[in-house]
């Protein structure tokens, strides 16, 4: 077996509360590593084709990688999947802070939930057992509640708590996963699952260390990066995510106003600058990393926002400040804290109200629809009312929580133009029309759009530490963010297979270790006389997995498209007249097929599947 597992995997059927400790092998681990990779192999060969994503049949699955929990920046992440409610495609999310770590310090790599529980419940996991206890008393309350009670009542103040909020429980399709109050497995609405399974949270607590082949190796690398940290990550501490808000709206890529604008005119007011200048109180962090790079804000008045829940980064900033027209950062704030409490991914919230407001203000959702609501950008009023509405599925709000492409659909009358999704998801903070490739990403994604395992293109058009890491791949010249040859497919797929690695490895993408330390961790951690060349290709593997479950549920190459709006130009700002250009995005799509081992409608060929070892899913 080896090192930097637990080797155990826990089992939990809430139909029939019968609990069970799996033992996968060596070669199990070494071919799936752990998050996508793991979660992916359980979803397809235990979740029926075409089952309801809300159904007893769907699985929840919470899994690590081998460096989550270990003494290193960047080792607080777990992912959770599941068939996607939001999508009905492949779902997963990460989420950092300490529960990870946690876990796999109680004894487990992974949680699988499967069946559905008649009556609220809550598990509680500790040092290599697990048992089933109730929550009625829990259910409909708010997450800082929940945690508190949990705490309390396990008597534990240390422990840590992965939990759904009231928005989980009313099966909102983009409902979140909450880590420890303030970090989220936003994507995919997994919360909408574990609400289907009345699971309301799994409380953890460990006292094991995690062993490891080398442990002075890991701590080397630990101290190298404590010690050169801050002269690799610019701001972030400084200002956070959210730093880059005001020099990509003037570069032309801040969704602004449903994506119809890429520049905000009060970008200054909401960006990571102005907000460690007024309402910053505190910086947060992970397990075991020294950037802090996570916010806690603190407001009275108005807009009274409690510490408690953190506060926004970029993502949030944007969606449901500049994507709505808002330039309130208090209220940008209140809008987070609510969505914290709710749970509820504010990218997906942020985006939902954008439509809604840009329908309204073409006269396809009347003041009737609303509940005599004006819906118009800029409105803190209307941006605040309806994240009320949508956690609680009232008014318009219910329509809503389906997600802006059912709700659109729903809509009808021209509203389908404005929904900005990805197979149904809601299209994150980033605009193809500044970096083409990225579109191409939000494409082929398997959980629609997402901007975490996907390329940024202005990150190789200079010199850097990006470029640096690229000519380790054979990536030589620096290439345009809006250029889409051939160069910048082959980028896009050495990039993307190596991001889903780093999924599996549960690693952060924001602490800056190079492939090369990346592969000295994984060495030192493991024992295997590894390569980022296995690294790299276990990556492809797990897109591959999830390519086959998509297929399996029906999705084609059909459903590899971006929003008709991205192949529309800008009116005005920085990228007045630019769009992606359509054959250009086609040509594109259809040479990474290729690239991939990917015939013509995208499925993956039998040469390509026995390559990456994933010949059984020829016979499945």
């Amino acid at each position: 077996m080896g090192k930097g597992y637990t080797g155990q995997v826990l089992r939990v059927n809430l139909s029939d509360r019968k609990i069970t400790i799996e033992h996968p092998d060596d070669a199990f681990y070494r071919t799936y590593f752990g998050g996508r990779g793991l979660i992916a192999y359980y979803l397809y060969r235990e979740v029926p084709g075409k089952a309801d994503p809300l159904g007893p049949e769907n699985k929840l699955i919470f899994a690590g990688g081998p460096l989550t929990g270990l003494p290193l920046a960047g080792s607080g992440r777990n992912s959770v999947g599941a068939k996607s409610p939001l999508t009905g495609a492949y779902g997963d999310a990460e989420a950092g802070g300490f529960w990870g770590a946690e876990l796999k310090r109680a004894g487990f790599d992974a949680v699988i939930v499967e069946g559905q529980s008649s009556t609220p419940v809550y598990l509680w996991v500790h040092d290599g057992e697990a048992e089933i206890r109730p929550a009625g008393h829990l259910w409909g309350r708010l997450t800082a509640e929940v945690e508190k009670a949990i705490k309390e009542e396990l008597g534990d103040s240390h422990l840590r708590v992965s939990q759904i909020g009231p928005a989980g429980e009313k099966l909102v399709r983009f409902a979140t996963v909450v880590n420890d109050l303030t970090h989220f497995a936003g994507r995919s609405g997994l919360g909408a699952v574990m609400g289907s399974k009345k699971l309301r949270a799994i409380a953890v607590r460990g006292h094991q260390n995690v062993a490891v082949a080398e442990p002075e190796k890991i701590r080397e690398l630990a101290r190298w990066m404590g010690e050169n940290y801050q002269q690799l990550v610019g701001g972030l501490q400084d200002t956070g995510t959210a730093g880059g808000v005001v020099s990509l709206s003037l570069s032309g890529g801040l969704p602004t106003r449903n994506f119809q604008q890429g520049s905000f005119e009060g970008a200054e007011k909401i960006s990571g600058q102005a907000m460690r200048d007024t309402i910053l109180v505190d910086r947060d962090n992970c397990y075991a990393c020294p950037i802090h790079c996570k916010r806690v804000v603190k407001v009275e008045g108005t807009y009274e926002v409690d510490p408690v829940y953190g506060g926004p980064e970029y993502e949030t900033v944007a969606a449901l400040g500049s994507n709505c027209g808002i330039d309130d950062l208090k209220a940008i704030a209140k809008g987070n804290e609510r969505c914290a409490a709710l749970g509820m991914d504010t990218i997906s919230t942020g985006v939902a109200i954008s439509f809604a407001m840009e329908a309204f203000e073409k006269g396809i959702l009347t003041l009737e629809d609303t509940g005599g609501l004006p819906l118009r950008f800029g409105d803190t009023t209307a941006l605040l009312t309806m994240i009320e509405r949508i956690g609680a599925r009232e008014g318009l709000g219910d329509l809503l929580a389906e997600g802006a492409k059912r709700a659109a659909e729903r809509i009808g009358r021209g509203a389908e133009e404005l929904a900005i999704h990805v197979k149904g998801q809601e299209v994150p903070m980033h605009e193809p029309r500044l970096k083409h490739a990225l579109g191409v990403g939000y494409a082929f994604s398997p959980t629609g759009a997402d901007h975490v395992h996907n390329i940024h293109d202005t990150a190789y058009t200079r010199e850097g530490a990006s470029m640096r890491e690229a000519r380790s791949l054979g990536i030589l010249q620096t290439m345009p963010a809006d250029y889409l040859g051939p160069e910048k497919v082959r980028l896009l797929y050495y990039e993307v297979n190596w991001r889903h690695f780093m999924n599996l490895a549960e690693l952060c993408i924001f602490v800056p270790w190079t492939r090369e330390q990346v592969l000295e961790l994984m060495k030192a951690a493991t024992g295997w006389n590894t390569t980022t060349w296995e690294l790299a290709k276990a990556g492809e593997r797990a897109i591959n997995l999830t390519r086959a479950f998509n297929l399996r549920e029906g999705f084609t190459e059909l459903d590899d498209r971006i929003p008709r709006r991205f192949f529309t130009a800008f009116k005005d700002g920085p990228l007045q007249g630019k769009a992606i250009p359509a054959e250009a995005f086609e040509a594109a799509r259809q040479l990474y097929y290729d690239m991939m081992g990917w015939d013509e409608a995208g499925r993956p060929t039998a040469a390509k599947l026995h390559e990456l070892g994933l010949g059984w899913l020829l016979g499945e």
